[in-house]
């Protein structure tokens, strides 16, 4: 096991968010099921319980734990992308599966997870600081699903 993985509860639905993301994003993949040994509040015996999964490499946990604690913004993924291609392929496949846009390259999958698809245009300008970070800032705050030409003509100036 890794030292940090991160844990996401779900209510029921751990194994199928899990497969979806692996089949979604690169070096993502599904791990392990793990099945609840005994009735507990969000099980019953038998049921899964957990499923090990990773997204974009990075070590996940889902945890059938039921509807006590719902997502919020506060937790998200943040996938960068190269171009619109990728940029639209990520975001369609998540609001195109039950999913909803949100603000600024932001949008939740049907499990209620969030997700920022953020272009890397977007990332290098605000490394970058000052009128660039501005520019390609004021760009991106109107958007839902972000568009690259857009960013890359604000970073221009």
């Amino acid at each position: 096991m890794n030292k940090n993985t991160i844990c996401i509860w779900y209510d029921t639905q751990a194994v199928e968010a899990a497969h979806f993301y692996a089949a979604t994003f690169p070096d993502s993949h599904v791990g392990m099921v793990h099945h609840s040994p005994l009735d507990n509040p969000g099980n019953k015996a038998g049921d899964v319980l957990m499923v090990e999964f990773t997204v974009c490499g990075i070590p996940c946990i889902g945890l059938n734990g039921g509807p006590k604690f719902p997502h919020s913004e506060a937790f998200s993924f943040q996938i960068a992308t190269e171009d619109q291609e990728e940029t639209d392929r990520y975001w369609n496949a998540i609001v195109g599966n039950g999913g909803a846009e949100s603000e600024c390259g932001w949008c939740k999958d049907k499990w209620g997870i969030n997700w920022q698809i953020t272009p890397r245009v977007l990332i290098d300008a605000m490394k970058q600081g000052g009128d660039v970070a501005r520019r390609a800032f004021e760009a991106m705050i109107d958007m839902q699903k972000l568009d690259v030409a857009v960013i890359e003509a604000a970073v221009k100036g």
